[in-house]
């Protein structure tokens, strides 16, 4: 029977929904995460009846013919990447971009990815790292004298260096911009890679057009609503639900007919 492959799609696409919501709420806390949503596409169409054709070779035509799908799979699972809230921590080297842009990467194998979690450290020798101890690029090298670090909207890194009347300029930060941000590939560590989907970095200073602006002492929250998420699974187990019922019922059914048969 076509009913229970077709109710079993529709239980495969829920589970998957209720995955990528159990996602979501996992990652609730934290820094720069972007909330993720399921989408769904159905299947072929296999015609009982076509439309448009000639009714037994007379000339009227067949109005709307019959069509049964043959259920549901995924299209896409689409990062939602709205800003979320900027929380002040007070720290010089919490980081959040307030608009469009990624913080820029060297991963371990050199090459370059992309994360909106501004939690930044020094490492040993001064340098400016993730919490995973990936430089930032392009690298800031912080004088091992400094008093203080400042940022400026701009991404203008400075340093208060006693005996010195003004701050040191010591780096300016750059940020990267894409076509289609949904298209980045996700690494895990709140890291992201460039794909042809996503279409190359365009670089910039923050503040330029198109281009966000740095906010020192803040890092972005996630942007998961948890009220919003709890509604999506009660739809999404009421959805499954519905789907094994209808498996049940064809099961149900199949059994009448096999005693039927007897």
């Amino acid at each position: 029977m076509r009913v229970l492959a077709i109710a079993a799609t529709g239980m495969s696409a829920q589970q998957l929904n209720v995955e990528v919501i159990a996602n979501n709420i996992a990652n609730i806390n934290t820094t720069g995460f972007k909330r993720a949503r399921a989408e769904f596409t159905d299947l072929i169409y296999q015609a009982e009846r076509l439309q448009g054709v000639s009714n037994r070779g007379r000339d009227a035509t067949v109005p709307q013919g019959a069509q049964v799908g043959l259920g549901v799979r995924a299209a896409a699972i689409r990062n939602l990447n709205l800003q979320g809230a900027l929380t002040n921590t007070g720290n010089s080297l919490d980081l959040a971009i307030s608009g469009r842009g990624w913080f820029q990467v060297q991963g371990g194998d050199g090459q370059t990815v992309y994360t909106r979690a501004g939690s930044f450290s020094a490492n040993a020798t001064g340098q400016m790292v993730t919490g995973d101890g990936y430089a930032i690029i392009p690298a800031i090298q912080f004088p091992p004298t400094a008093t203080a670090i400042n940022v400026s909207e701009s991404g203008l890194v400075t340093a208060t260096i006693p005996g010195q009347n003004a701050p040191q300029q010591i780096g300016q930060l750059t940020i990267a911009n894409f076509a289609n941000e949904a298209g980045l590939e996700s690494l895990g560590g709140n890291l992201f890679r460039e794909t042809a989907a996503s279409g190359q970095a365009t670089t910039g200073a923050p503040g330029d057009p198109g281009f966000g602006v740095v906010r020192q002492g803040y890092l972005e929250s996630s942007n998961v609503d948890p009220v919003k998420e709890i509604t999506d699974l009660i739809s999404a187990q009421r959805a499954y639900e519905m789907n094994s019922k209808v498996i049940q019922a064809a099961d149900d059914m199949a059994s009448v007919v096999s005693k039927g048969l007897r």
